[in-house]
């Protein structure tokens, strides 16, 4: 007889980084906060939900795989070729019981495998019927991603499961349909599932791509050579696999007169999560973090709080986890985190930031003088670009961001990394560029 034990749910838990010390009058609070997730089998749901649950294999889940069939993914040739390998290559990553659907993507979306507007069940035979339709793919059309989001939603809303993810590859900008529809096939997508983005070769857009990763809560990235898709896809495939727990979410409860000024996730990227607020009663807003495995992020969390004197102290904010169930409620994860201010009239107590909060200050940063700087190159403006790319420069030296120090000295030649003096480039590979864009918003962890 087959063991349907409980499944084994990871245990979260809230660390709080801070300097809770303010000097008279000072009102405002940072705080960073380390989200970690550990010992998991399965999680979350399955308290309320056991059907969602396959036993001994972790979570079920639905996965859609969008591939760019365009006119474009015939130049060169082998890009078609390397794009279907990719995705027989993130198929044959699928845990078995897994539901999962092919998507062709052009102006139009298609179904690939299995067709029907259903999805299919990973098995030794369906992995084998996926790769041989996919042989059938074939490049011609242009490209409008909103509409193979559209469909990606559909086809995963019908599997009854605890994860929802998406995989979107493409390989040039999105001409035919509008920004507008593209952001509001985004809207009805996000919280439905989360989805990872990747960009083939150097014909595609930036802030198109990442922005299509932000929304969705997934990640980003360049492939910038054709033949890495394989290996690309079957890491991403590996991490949505190993997901346990979808729609964790921060709840932040805050006292009154007291003001949340932004919340941003800070590691492993950086991702404004402030304007993501959904009201969850008195004087508490949640804000979504997407699918959990077992990981850690970092969250900057800055309030005001009324002023006050010294010697006073008070809670300014409690940060708590939380899961929504099908009947509208939701699931405390029962980790919790407080920000305390603290008014001292001791000088070195109240000016000194805490390691945390200016580490990730500087990151934060350094990802926007990163944008701001390759923006300016673009517009043409190279005294600008230049002042912007040395301080990038300069942040990633003192930070210890080996990564995206290199990327940089692709596009700039460093002078003095301390100062940040640096030349721009005369002569700079598009994919060099489009790799610093791309991966700017990654960032190093503090040490704590």
């Amino acid at each position: 007889m087959a063991n349907f034990s409980k499944p084994s749910v990871p245990q979260f838990s809230v660390d709080v980084y801070q300097n809770e010390y303010l000097p008279e009058g000072g009102r405002e609070v940072n705080a960073i906060v380390t989200v970690t997730a550990s010992g998991g089998g399965t999680v979350g749901s399955a308290v309320t939900a056991p059907h969602l649950y396959a036993p001994g294999r972790g979570p079920s889940a639905a996965v859609a795989i969008m591939v760019d069939c365009s006119g474009s993914m015939d130049y060169p040739p082998t890009k078609m070729r390397n794009a279907r390998d990719a995705t027989a290559a993130a198929i044959d990553t699928l845990r078995d019981g897994t539901h999962f659907a092919v998507i062709g993507g052009t102006h139009v979306a298609k179904e690939v495998y299995p067709g029907g507007g259903r999805l299919a069940l990973a098995d030794t035979t369906t992995r084998e019927q996926a790769k041989q339709a996919l042989r059938r793919l074939s490049a011609g059309g242009g490209t409008a991603i909103g509409t193979w989001l559209r469909l990606a939603d559909r086809l995963l809303s019908s599997a009854d499961v605890a994860i929802r993810h998406g995989i979107l590859l493409t390989d040039g900008r999105n001409e035919h349909e509008s920004p507008e529809d593209l952001k509001a096939a985004l809207d009805s997508c996000a919280g439905r599932f989360t989805c990872d983005a990747r960009g083939v070769g150097t014909d595609w857009e930036v802030k198109e791509v990442t922005g299509i990763a932000s929304a969705l809560l997934g990640t980003a990235d360049i492939v910038a050579d054709p033949a890495g898709l394989a290996a690309d896809f079957t890491r991403m495939m590996e991490t949505a696999m190993g997901k346990e727990v979808a729609d964790v979410s921060l709840r932040l409860w805050t006292p009154v007169d007291t003001t949340v000024k932004f919340v941003k996730q800070v590691a492993p990227t950086v991702e404004e999560l402030t304007d993501r607020r959904t009201e969850a009663g008195p004087r508490a807003g949640d804000y979504p973090l997407g699918s959990w495995g077992d990981e850690s992020r970092d969250y900057h969390v800055c309030v005001e709080v009324p002023a006050a004197h010294i010697g006073q102290e008070m809670l300014a904010a409690r940060i708590s986890l939380v899961i929504p169930q099908s009947d509208g409620s939701v699931q405390n994860l029962g980790a919790q985190g407080l920000v305390r201010a603290v008014w001292t009239d001791d000088m070195a107590a109240s000016t000194s930031i805490n390691p945390q909060v200016a580490h990730y200050t500087g990151q934060a940063e350094l990802a926007q003088a990163i944008q701001q700087g390759l923006d300016l190159r673009k517009a043409g403006d190279f005294d600008g670009a230049t002042a912007k790319l040395g301080r990038a420069v300069q942040l990633a030296s003192a930070s210890g961001n080996a990564d995206t120090a290199k990327l940089l000295a692709k596009v700039v030649d460093v002078v003095d990394a301390a100062t940040g003096t640096v030349r721009l480039k005369a002569k700079v590979e598009e994919a060099d560029e489009m790799t610093l864009e791309t991966r700017s918003t990654k960032t190093v962890r503090v040490k704590k």
